[in-house]
């Protein structure tokens, strides 16, 4: 079996998968258009050309832009299909998915109107797909934590579709530790916690996340690598990581897929997971990501079975659903 059909075939999850990072932009001129909004963009193939980011902020920009063309439930709904049917070429079973309400409300679209067109697309997806999903409402850290705790008060009346929260957006300047009432307030209304840490940030990110934010999986964590304690205290605690290699090579995190951290992460025991973050804008969807990699930086077989085996064992599913997905790990393996 060749490699492509050997991951395409893998059965895997995907944890750090930016729901509004999934717009195609065919899809964003179809949407533009229905809602008669005005693009910077005059082509399909010039907002390809802008995909050409130096660092996070580069492409953050472009993001925010198109998103503005999801305005009702049936946008929400028809990008999230979109997505599953992606993931689901790609043999993703389980998908974890994070969206970004305040980029939508600040803009002055109800959050229900997300909520529901996300939540019809994750049923249509189970019951057509048989892909199973969960839903993760993240916090734009650029902005302040009274923002933040406004969020999860509008969202109370949805708890029962959200899984977890978490932090995102621009990393540098914006550490963890501004973001601790929220996140203790989202772990006592039964709430799962993640957070971007050790992206662009530095090391101490990831120890804030850990210790002040009480995360239950860590979103990226490249840079954990830079400090041995820290790749200690992962290993020990068998912390997930949700890596992203296109991701950090479209950001000029890496430099090199060849010098990427993953076999050195793999190497230290750390628990990793292949993502693919915002695959419209960085290039591959979960399974080019799986590929690259392996092609790139020689991750073998086993490695890449271990990184999908992890991908369930790090995810929210329940405990009898992590048995059953991983059975099917297991009976791929033989």
């Amino acid at each position: 079996m060749g490699l492509a059909d050997f991951i395409t075939r893998l059965p895997k999850a995907e944890l750090h998968l930016h729901i509004e990072g999934s717009l195609e932009p065919e899809l964003m001129f179809e949407l533009a258009r229905r809602n008669h909004v005005a693009l910077p963009f005059k082509s399909v193939e010039e907002v390809r050309a802008a995909y050409d980011f130096s660092n996070l902020q580069d492409f953050l920009d472009i993001y925010y832009a198109g998103a503005d063309v999801l305005r009702t439930e049936e946008d929400f709904q028809d990008l999230a299909l979109a997505y599953f049917r992606r993931a689901h070429a790609d043999g993703v079973r389980h998908a974890e998915i994070f969206f970004d309400p305040q980029t939508h409300t600040d803009r002055g679209i109800p959050m229900q109107t997300a909520m529901d067109g996300l939540w019809a697309a994750m049923g249509e997806a189970g019951e057509e797909l048989g892909v199973s999903s969960r839903l993760i409402l993240c916090f734009l850290r650029h902005l302040d934590e009274a923002a933040a705790l406004e969020t999860l008060r509008q969202a109370e009346p949805w708890l029962d579709r959200i899984t977890g929260v978490g932090l995102d957006s621009s990393e540098v300047g914006h550490p963890p530790s501004k973001f601790v009432r929220v996140f203790e307030r989202a772990g006592a209304m039964g709430l799962k916690r993640v957070a971007h840490a050790g992206e662009e940030g530095p090391p101490d990110y990831v120890w804030q996340a850990l210790d002040l934010l009480k995360v239950d999986r860590i979103d990226h964590g490249n840079r954990a690598m830079e400090d041995p304690a820290l790749v200690r205290r992962l290993a020990e605690e068998g912390m997930t990581l949700t890596v992203c290699p296109l991701s950090n090579l479209k950001l000029c995190v890496v430099d090199d897929l060849a010098r990427h951290p993953i076999p050195a992460m793999l190497d230290a025991g750390l628990k990793v997971t292949i993502n693919s973050d915002d695959p419209a804008y960085f290039g591959g969807y979960v399974g080019e990501n799986y590929r690259r990699l392996a092609e790139a930086a020689g991750v073998d077989r086993a490695a890449l079975v271990e990184m999908a085996r992890n991908s369930f064992t790090g995810s929210f599913l329940n405990e009898a659903d992590k048995a059953r997905r991983l059975a099917e790990v297991e009976a791929f393996e033989r």
